[in-house]
């Protein structure tokens, strides 16, 4: 079954949403980088729906970033329905997604995200509701389950499919695992061999490698790359290169690294009219560029501390003149943070 909108790839490459990073500006850049779809941060169907100007202000995407998915949350399926019908009416993306994956407490406990896996009756009534209020396809992001004891990604992907979901993505942990374990990729192969609507794969993508791996261990329909693209946008055109044969492009030299960062960053500043909050905002962004660089720590505690985009041209020049300095220091690495998906 064909995906619900124009891609002319045999398997798509979907930016994850993600609270706080996939931002306009981030978008912008992945699928400069080869991401062929992109989604928007999980957005509240109650704040669209009462039109708060933080929410709508994430709603915000320009042409380039087509086709674009816009991800809203609850657990009321009035007011998803709702939702569903304003951000197609004035913000016209290419797909409603629903999330059901988000594990965060403050999302959960009012049911929405993963939360709605408690109750499938209620994540069909969602689905159903959006769908009736919007032309539009309308796709879902699920988790495995609620807990272990609720542990079932084939019948909650059936009745998202039964409700009305024409793609669904698959995080295969449960909701009390949070991001802890490994991701069980057998669950997405099971969700692909049940399901007649396409599966993305998500979780657990580091490197366009294991991208590759999963599509091959799972024949999913596309791969949905989440914390894998912090600080390296680069990966999507790195697992089309392997997807298709080819040999992998290296990864960017440390210069050409820190150009990237300062498009981003110059892009960020113009996105946001809070300059002095985009920068700070953008700190998490700096970190994971610069993560796995010689002297790396020192150069984060540094950046982390930027107040203006216009300070982080200058601490670049600075490592690179000190080069040496750090090389002797050796690799140094940082963990990935964590961030709702």
């Amino acid at each position: 079954m064909p995906f619900p909108f124009p891609l002319d790839v045999r398997v798509p490459l979907y930016l994850a949403p993600m609270a706080g990073v996939s931002e306009s500006p981030f978008r912008r850049l992945c699928r400069r980088f080869g991401a062929d779809v992109v989604v928007t941060e999980f957005l509240s169907a109650e704040g669209i729906r009462r039109e708060n100007p933080a929410t709508i202000g994430k709603l915000r995407f320009g042409p380039e970033e087509h086709p674009i998915g816009v991800q809203i949350f609850g657990a009321e399926p009035a007011a998803m329905g709702e939702a569903a019908a304003l951000v197609t009416d004035v913000f016209q993306p290419d797909f409603v997604d629903i999330n059901f994956g988000c594990p965060v407490k403050k999302v959960v406990r009012r049911n929405g995200g993963s939360g709605c896996l408690k109750d499938l009756d209620l994540v069909e009534d969602v689905i159903r509701a959006v769908a009736r209020n919007t032309h539009l396809p309308v796709t879902a992001k699920i988790r495995s389950g609620w807990n272990e004891e609720m542990r079932d990604p084939v019948t909650i992907a059936l009745r998202c499919q039964d409700a009305g979901a024409k793609v669904l993505a698959l995080h295969p942990r449960t909701r009390s695992q949070m991001y802890s374990g490994a991701a069980n990729w057998d669950e997405i192969a099971a969700v692909v061999e049940a399901l007649d609507v396409p599966v993305l794969g998500n979780g657990d993508i580091k490197t366009a490698g294991d991208a590759v791996r999963m599509h091959r261990h799972t024949n999913c329909a596309g791969v949905m790359i989440a914390r894998g693209s912090f600080g390296q946008p680069w990966i999507f055109d790195q697992t089309r290169d392997l997807l298709e044969g080819r040999p992998m492009r290296p990864a960017p030299s440390v210069e050409e690294r820190f150009r990237i960062a300062l498009d981003h960053s110059a892009m960020a500043a113009a996105y946001e009219p809070d300059r002095r909050g985009a920068a700070i905002e953008f700190r998490k962004h700096l970190g994971w560029y610069v993560r796995g660089l010689p002297g790396s720590a020192e150069l984060r505690k540094t950046l982390y501390a930027v107040n203006s985009h216009d300070e982080i041209a200058g601490i670049f020049d600075d490592y690179l003149r000190s080069r040496d300095r750090y090389e002797a220091a050796g690799p140094d690495g940082a963990p990935l943070e964590t961030v709702p998906a």
